[in-house]
């Protein structure tokens, strides 16, 4: 059994299916789940970068379904040397289904693999997390272990339709900071859904505004 957190542990729990197989060698990799009708499952609760050779190596043979989750909904809860609670907050962040942006910029373009299946599953969460910050050699970290308390959804992305239609866009051609306010969502998120649409060709670029970038739909 290969090292995991308590999040991962939980979700690859929940998926499980009768036939299953869990953490399997298919070649050289070790894959989460393997589907009693062979499509691969991957669990990854951090960046895509760590897949890129699982994907290089098994995406023109193999079905694979990448699994995220998001902290739709998150309390922070601090616990001492015993794991006794010390105390609870929500936190204002929610990591909304366009997050995944963040993600994809690693391989953008892949998306449109039909082999490539992305679930984004939007869960409530614990952050456990010791008293306080522990410092590091430049800056105070706390890592913290995340763990499921509830699924709240599950959103499935199998083309790059499925990415476009996570975001609202304005009615017209558009610049970064014009989607932002459309979409609701924060200029960088903006940014990165810009550079993964255009990579994967459902927008393409429009000429500029000023000094801003514009885009537009690629016309069907």
């Amino acid at each position: 059994m290969l090292r995991e957190g308590p999040l991962h542990a939980a979700l690859k729990d929940l998926l499980a299916r009768p036939g299953d197989r869990a953490e399997v060698k298919v070649e050289r990799f070790v894959i989460d789940l393997v589907r009693a009708d062979g499509e691969l499952v991957e669990i990854q609760t951090g960046g895509f970068s760590p897949l890129g050779p699982k994907l290089d190596a098994l995406l023109d043979e193999h079905r694979i379904r990448i699994v995220h989750p998001l902290a739709f909904e998150r309390r922070i809860v601090r616990v001492d040397e015993h794991g006794e609670v010390l105390s609870t907050r929500r936190s204002p962040q929610r990591e909304k289904p366009h997050a995944i942006f963040e993600r994809l910029v690693t391989f953008p373009s892949l998306l449109a693999h039909p082999n490539l299946v992305i679930e984004l599953v939007l869960c409530r969460e614990d952050h456990v997390r010791a008293p306080e910050p522990r410092r590091g050699r430049r800056f105070m970290r706390d890592p913290g272990q995340r763990r499921l308390v509830e699924v709240l959804d599950r959103i499935e992305l199998g083309d790059p339709a499925d990415a476009l239609a996570l975001l609202k866009l304005p009615d017209d051609d558009f610049t970064n900071r014009e989607l932002a306010k459309s979409a609701r969502c924060a200029l960088r998120v903006a940014q990165r859904a810009t550079y993964c649409l255009k990579h994967m060709g459902v927008i393409e670029p429009a000429g500029t505004r000023g000094r801003a970038p514009v885009f537009r739909l690629v016309a069907a």
